[in-house]
């Protein structure tokens, strides 16, 4: 029995972001229904439309899935997985609503408690961005066609990828900022940095996009003060990492662990180490 490599499970995710991409945008350009979730946060028939195409996607795998969109599933079941799928079928709902085109797609490969593998795709950019442990991190800029998807290989994706990071910046540091959900406590420690850092520029960006500009190189510091899930960071965590950036728990500074009891995050910092160190915060 042929066991897939990682690249090969790369591959299947990266397909079933590009046609939930696609499924999204198609609502996208159209009036939707908006509901409530029991916390209060907003939900699209893109949210629902995105879930169904992925968990179809990535289905043959035969790996089971967790996803923001999908059925509960008990923590005793899951906390038995050594390996499955967490997937965010829209992150930035919010950017959606809003039609700012902040928001991502989200498919996360996890072995044990970490993610293994990442992948993001932007469906109004066109831009994916997608890593691993053993292959490093990667960007896709030009738009993905359907051939592409339907007949390229991972080893063709990879000839029209840049290698992350990609820009090694040596001017103001960039410190990120969620657009949608920033906290009284994270903008305390942004004011922080920028006291002690006068060549220091905050940017609000929405979405996992925040991950994939700290592993391209374009930011340098993320600090999450605030609620956030498990599927919102894996896939993002995954390509940052293994683009050099560091994600830790705070204050605590310990690794991100994933599969918990809860799938609430604790506070976390993403961060360059060449351009911050986290001692000084």
């Amino acid at each position: 029995m042929h066991l897939p490599s990682t690249s090969d499970l790369l591959l299947t995710a990266i397909r079933a972001a590009y046609n939930a991409g696609k499924a999204i945008l198609e609502i996208y350009g159209t009036s939707w229904e908006t509901s409530l979730k029991t916390d209060q946060s907003p939900l699209t028939t893109a949210d629902l439309r995105s879930h169904e195409v992925i968990t179809a996607g990535l289905h043959p795998t035969g790996i089971p899935v967790l996803s923001e969109e999908g059925a509960e599933v008990t923590s005793g079941t899951r906390m038995n997985w050594k390996q499955y799928w967490l997937v965010d079928p829209l992150d930035g709902t919010k950017e959606f609503i809003n039609r700012n085109g902040e928001f991502t797609v989200n498919i996360a490969l996890m072995i044990g408690n970490q993610p293994a593998a990442g992948v993001i795709y932007l469906p109004v950019a066109g831009s994916l961005y997608f890593g691993s442990k053993n292959l490093g991190s990667f960007r896709i800029e030009q738009p993905l066609t359907d051939e592409d998807m339907l007949e390229d290989t991972f080893s063709d994706l990879l000839q029209k990828s840049i290698k992350l990071p990609a820009i090694i910046n040596s001017g103001p540091l960039i410190v990120l900022a969620s657009r949608s959900h920033l906290s009284f406590e994270t903008a305390g420690i942004i004011q922080r940095i920028e006291q002690r850092n006068k060549d220091c520029r905050m940017v609000s960006v929405g979405s996992s996009l925040k991950f994939c500009r700290l592993a391209e190189g374009s930011a340098d510091f993320y600090p999450r003060f605030g609620p956030t899930m498990e599927w919102d960071t894996a896939a993002g965590q995954a390509i940052a990492e293994n683009a050099g950036i560091k994600v830790l728990t705070w204050p605590e500074r310990q690794v991100v662990k994933y599969n918990k009891s809860s799938l609430l995050n604790p506070w976390f910092i993403a961060y360059n180490p060449e351009r911050i160190d986290p001692s000084d915060l």
